[in-house]
């Protein structure tokens, strides 16, 4: 038992961490200009980059708004569950004794989401789709 518990203080700690984050953007407005640090790229070219609008998507999910997340950033909220499901998985393996989880993606995979964020970021940026831009 005692080594179950030690085996589960790593996804606890990771998570107890990610909602301190959470809650610090839940409660700091990131709409409110000055809040956190402008976009770099968008600075400077006007180019939205596949993170823009993660943390007022955040925000909006943290306020329970789904709708306003998706509208700042979808691939950041796909990303933030993608995230959720793989610490479930790792904190019932390790409630069950069975260690962390080990994630070996291929090139492949790595390939297909570097293609998934490319495209994302293309299509943000162009007037068809609007709908994505934050």
């Amino acid at each position: 038992m005692r080594e179950r518990v030690r085996q589960a203080a790593a996804p606890l700690a990771v998570a107890a961490g990610l909602a301190a984050a959470a809650a610090y953007v839940g409660a700091v407005d990131p709409n409110r200009p000055g809040r956190y640090p402008a976009c770099p790229l968008l600075r400077c070219t006007g180019l939205y980059c596949p993170g823009c609008g993660g943390l007022r998507g955040l925000h909006a999910l943290v306020h329970g708004d789904l709708a306003g997340a998706l509208g700042a950033n979808a691939l950041a909220v796909a990303a933030y569950a993608a995230f959720a499901g793989f610490w479930c998985v790792w904190f019932m393996r390790a409630l069950q004794g069975r260690g962390g989880v080990s994630l070996s993606p291929r090139a492949r995979h790595w390939w297909g989401t570097g293609a998934v964020v490319l495209l994302f970021t293309v299509v943000r940026n162009l007037p068809a789709g609007a709908a994505l831009a934050p």
